[in-house]
């Protein structure tokens, strides 16, 4: 066959059964268009491994470390709210919340009015029922 030949002939290739009709077996029955479906899906090896991927990709803060002045100016503050509890005192409060999944955390500022200082709990109360604990506050700020 020459090469030109071959090309031309590629047209014609399967004209004796193109207009057969489709092969159906005898012993097996048809395979259901979902089941055949199936076969085409994706297929992940790696159980998890995107999971895995974002978890590490996700960010987390580091815990600030207090100098002393910071807990000095931050037991003042606390020592404000709990001498005006009864008031009720608003307060905006920024502490520290650890991840349950890897070192660090985030830190989440609150905004709310002190009910309670629960000293045994060491956490902070307030009227909408959030509890601070105490340890992971690093700033306060009140009204007065």
């Amino acid at each position: 066959m020459n090469r030109n030949n071959l090309y031309s002939d590629d047209e014609h290739r399967y004209d004796d059964i193109i207009n057969l009709p489709h092969h159906q077996s005898q012993t097996r029955p048809r395979m259901p268009l979902i089941d055949r479906a199936a076969q085409f899906s994706p297929f992940s090896a790696l159980t998890g491994y995107d999971d895995a991927i974002s978890e590490t990709e996700r960010f987390v803060d580091e815990r600030i470390e207090l100098d002393k002045d910071t807990i000095a100016m931050l037991d003042e503050r606390l020592q404000f709210l709990k001498n005006k509890i009864n008031e009720q005192p608003y307060a905006i409060i920024t502490y520290f919340v650890p991840d349950l999944n890897k070192d660090g955390g985030k830190y989440v500022t609150v905004t709310g009015n002190v009910k309670k200082i629960d000293e045994y709990e060491r956490k902070i109360i307030l009227k909408d029922g959030s509890k601070i604990p105490i340890y992971e506050i690093i700033g306060i700020s009140t009204e007065i």
